[in-house]
């Protein structure tokens, strides 16, 4: 199984950066499952990620939408080629889907598929799934805008697809302060943040970047945090 995660934006650019290598791995005209968290007015999200995809290449977007009432079985996803769990609120996200680990990871595992998050998607690939949250000990580390309706960074069970925590919307919204903090401070191990239109590639040990903008990575070091980031025309991953 590879891993596709996609920072967020919209930017129509970047659609053939961030969105063609995970069709190109999932087969021709492959059936792709784009699980959306439904607040109502899920359908119509669903179109967004839809056009997307198919302004890429050649395939068949299936809608799976789950909801706090309703939860996620993983027998929605069908016989699909691969799973795209799309952007929103993450905390909703990792709430109904992380359950669901064992047999979202069954599922992958039995067909060869693979997975690629938006947003949320990619927040809630993690073991240690850092969801939202704007303050530290109640020291602000990142816009309150950004917080997704938490107040203290929160860090959550994930899907445990990759082993390290995943920051989203890096340079656009100001996070990777946020992971910067979280990680000086225990809550996660080390962590990725990624910009907007930008695409990381997690491919067992290897790793690449695509799209428009840098992958940031937080690691712990004996005296504080080292921080290094990377784009797509960079030959060596950190």
């Amino acid at each position: 199984m590879t891993t596709f995660l996609i920072g967020g934006g919209w930017n129509p650019d970047a659609t053939a950066l961030v969105y063609g290598p995970l069709l190109a791995a999932s087969g021709a005209q492959p059936t792709i499952a784009c699980v959306v968290f439904d607040e109502g007015d899920g359908g119509a999200h669903f179109e967004r990620w839809a056009a997307m995809l198919s302004a890429t290449a050649p395939c068949t977007p299936v809608p799976v939408l789950v909801s706090d009432a309703d939860g996620f079985d993983v027998a929605a996803l069908g016989t699909a080629d691969a799973v795209l769990v799309c952007g929103g609120h993450t905390p909703s996200y990792a709430a109904v889907l992380a359950p669901a680990a064992p047999a979202l990871s069954a599922w992958l595992a039995e067909g060869s598929r693979h997975y690629a998050g938006f947003s949320a998607g990619s927040a809630i690939a993690a073991r240690d799934a850092l969801v939202g949250g704007w303050r530290v000990h109640g020291v602000p580390v990142c816009p309150e805008d950004a917080g997704e309706d938490l107040d203290e960074v929160s860090v959550v069970p994930g899907l445990g697809l990759v082993p390290f925590t995943v920051d989203v919307h890096a340079a656009q919204w100001g996070t990777v302060n946020r992971l910067i903090a979280a990680v000086r401070d225990g809550s996660v191990g080390s962590g990725i943040a990624i910009d907007e239109d930008t695409l990381l590639v997690v491919d067992g040990d290897s790793q690449r970047v695509a799209g428009l903008g840098l992958v940031h990575s937080v690691s712990r070091t004996e005296d504080g945090v080292r921080v290094r980031a990377w784009g797509a025309r960079d030959d060596v991953v950190p």
